[in-house]
């Protein structure tokens, strides 16, 4: 064979392109429903990421009677032989509803990496821009509404990378505030800001008609969703001046309570993914003092979550996960502290069709290694997809034509769903 190059199709090549039908069904459908072999549970996903490595025997794996301890004592829960931190008195009440993973069985101890690895399944590469968990959630699930798919709160989420501006987060710095970016100016009236928006449109319509560049496409979808946001009604769950103050204080009238209320009432409106982000967890010292404001912070918020959303059926379409890119050393340092350790750690998972009271895996005696049922990074990435009915191993063609997966081949953690 001669000829171009250009005009050559590998098998792979064909079958994406195809417009084939097998059974009524294309061959490039076919292909991204293999992996869905069971009815989804899951609609919406709230992760709350603990930036910094929140430290596992301090929190959902304790150690009682062992020298790595430390000073916080377990408490039991709702769930018979589960317990967590004494830090958590009301999310103990909600244990029931929920599971625990505590065999992770990390592989990077830097916070760059890991954090990267835990957000996105995969390890870093200089030259591709991997996609974090909400964003490959928000290119395979329908939006919902007029609100973004992907939210995120109190700090940045993981870039959408090579899944486009699309997939990028809506990011909200102050949960409960209404977002001043969202409105005109003060002194523009609605009809003087509507007319500049259409002169905007006209010029960058003409504009546009002048070159080929990819990024201009990334900025109308930027100003589309935008304008689309600022004239919906659904706008009004980014505030609270017409939640009652009870409710307000009994999530905790704080950054972190004010989050997770507003990640109930996103996900009640439609929102696909939202993301409560917290930091410092990175208790190289007095770790036991940090870890108990934490708690303090954290508490309420996670307990009136879990609780209002299995009342009001919620919980069951709602997958919950906290996680953090590593423990912290079973050995307490010389500063009252403890560093990094990615060898074992664990999460708190809720809703989205999983087992409540649940335990997958456990560590061992001291907490420093995974002892039954090690669960690889990946493989949460897997179980998030798995309950929303997404088939972890479809690829997708980077703008390079480069065809990633979604999950860099983890799989479903057995015995976590019902």
């Amino acid at each position: 064979m001669t000829g171009c190059l250009d005009y050559r199709l590998s098998r792979r090549a064909m079958l994406a392109a195809s417009g084939a039908s097998i059974l009524g069904m294309s061959v490039p459908n076919l292909l991204a429903a293999a992996g869905k072999d069971h009815a989804a549970k899951a609609e919406h996903v709230i992760l709350f990421w603990n930036g910094g490595g929140m430290s596992h025997i301090d929190t959902w794996d304790p150690k009682p009677g062992r020298p790595t301890a430390g000073e916080l004592a377990p408490i039991n829960t709702s769930a018979s032989g589960v317990q967590i931190s004494e830090i958590f008195p009301q999310l103990a009440k909600q244990m029931h509803h929920c599971s625990l993973i505590r065999s992770i069985a990390g592989t990077q101890g830097d916070h760059g990496r890991a954090s990267h690895h835990v957000q996105t399944s995969y390890l870093p590469f200089p030259n591709l821009i991997y996609p974090g968990l909400g964003s490959v959630v928000s290119h395979e699930m329908p939006n919902l509404g007029d609100l973004p798919a992907f939210i995120s709160i109190s700090g940045q989420a993981h870039r959408a990378g090579y899944l486009g501006q699309k997939c990028e987060a809506y990011f909200v710095p102050q949960p409960g505030d209404k977002d001043p970016y969202l409105a005109f100016p003060a002194g523009i009236a609605e009809v003087r800001g509507n007319k500049r928006l259409e002169t905007l449109e006209r010029f960058n319509t003409r504009f546009t008609g002048t070159t080929k560049d990819e990024r201009l496409s990334s900025t109308k979808t930027s100003i589309d969703e935008a304008v689309k946001l600022m004239r919906s009604p659904a706008l009004e769950a980014f505030e609270f001046s017409k939640v009652p103050t009870e409710e307000v204080e009994r999530y905790g009238n704080s950054a972190f309570g004010r989050g997770c209320l507003l990640a109930k009432r996103l996900v009640d409106k439609g929102v696909r993914f939202v993301q409560i982000n917290r930091g410092g967890y990175d208790v190289h010292s007095n770790a036991f003092p940090a870890m108990r404001n934490h708690g303090e912070a954290m508490d309420s918020g996670m307990a009136s979550l879990v609780k209002d959303l299995a009342d009001s059926g919620m919980l069951s379409k709602t997958l919950i996960l906290m996680v953090s890119e590593f423990g912290r050393t079973p050995v307490i340092n010389k500063d009252a502290g403890r560093d990094h350790w990615a060898s074992v750690f664990s999460c708190f998972m809720a809703g989205g069709g999983i087992k409540g009271g649940n335990v997958i895996g456990s560590s061992d005696e001291d907490g420093a290694h995974p002892k039954d049922n090690p669960v690889k990074v990946q493989d949460i990435h897997a179980s998030v997809c798995h309950a929303l009915g997404i088939d972890p191993n479809k690829e997708v063609m980077t703008p390079l034509r480069r065809p990633m997966k979604l999950v860099d081949n983890g799989t479903p953690i057995n015995g976590l769903f019902a």
